[in-house]
């Protein structure tokens, strides 16, 4: 029962980070119907800027309030990303729009290899380590002091501060999309872009600010894995990329609480896996989950299935 409840913390907390990249690839999906397989890269990116950020704040400005230092890092992260993924949509993504369907695709695999590549020549081939932070661990019991049926597991301030990021997130831009004219807008240009450009819809403004908020959200996650996990390297960004693109699709792409539920489900069925199976392969445990998934729901679990328009 221990660890059970242990690995089911874990496992959420693993899908929370996993949810919030989904969202960006699902939102991009929706609007434009291209996978910015550059988009786990900027996840890797953004943990790197968030390190930087950090050290700069604690090491030369010697800036001794943790949550001050977590909040600007939290906003620099989200805001130089967001300018990251902005320019990479207008250099490699909107003059490649009206061209075949291949050509975006191509583009963002090259976009994923270059900042990959840019990352390791930056920062070098090696783990950099996050300094140490405090973080304060709660014992939970059921208090039976050790009797049969007694349960202990542990759970961290760092996993209680990403899965409540995650559902504030995901309500927020839940919010966004379904009650305000950006998410109104957004709405519509998933729907038919030309119509919404003739109804005055500026559709490219659109699509570029779907853009930065898909990349802010990968700064998120990016900042929490840093935090969680204490290191980070160049070659972090195409595993949990796929990892979460995975989630998008399993929890229905084009779908918000899909992202975040395929995310949870990816994260639940790793863990889960390590831990009564074997580590080798619990990649594949989650891409196995996934064929069945949309071999009996093509349209993923929350998905709404395409109507061809005619």
């Amino acid at each position: 029962m221990d660890n059970f409840l242990q690995q089911l913390i874990n496992g959420l907390t693993l899908g929370s980070i996993y949810g919030l990249i989904a969202i960006g690839y699902t939102m991009v999906y929706g609007i434009i119907g291209m996978v910015n397989f550059a988009h786990g890269d900027l996840f890797m990116l953004s943990a790197f800027i968030a390190l930087i950020l950090f050290m700069i704040l604690t090491q030369i400005l010697h800036l001794g309030s943790l949550p001050i230092a977590f909040f600007v890092v939290l906003v620099g992260a989200m805001a130089l990303t967001g300018l990251w993924n902005w320019t990479i949509e207008r250099l490699a993504y909107r003059p490649l729009r009206g061209s075949f369907r291949l050509a975006p695709l191509i583009s963002a695999i090259g976009m994923s290899i270059f900042l990959s590549n840019f990352v390791q020549v930056v920062q070098g081939p090696r783990n950099k380590p996050a300094p140490q932070l405090p973080n304060h661990v709660f014992n939970l019991t059921d208090g039976l002091g050790g009797a049969k049926g007694a349960y202990s597991v542990t759970l961290s301030v760092r996993q209680i501060l990403i899965m409540v990021v995650t559902t504030v997130l995901l309500a927020a831009f839940w919010y966004l999309v379904q009650h305000t004219s950006l998410g109104r807008a957004q709405r519509a240009c998933e729907q038919d872009r030309k119509m919404a450009a003739l109804l005055g819809i500026d559709v490219d403004a659109t699509i570029s600010i779907t853009f930065i908020i898909g990349a802010a959200l990968a700064a998120v996650a990016g900042v929490m894995f840093v935090m969680y996990y204490g290191v980070v390297n160049f070659a972090d960004g195409f595993v949990p990329g796929v990892k979460a693109f995975t989630a998008a699709v399993l929890g229905g792409i084009g779908s918000l609480p899909g992202a975040v539920l395929g995310g949870l489900l990816i994260g639940l069925i790793e863990v889960f896996w390590s831990s009564y199976f074997t580590t080798d392969y619990k990649d594949v445990a989650a891409f196995m989950i996934l064929a069945i998934t949309l071999i009996f729901m093509p349209s993923g679990i929350l998905g709404r299935p395409e109507v061809e328009k005619v």
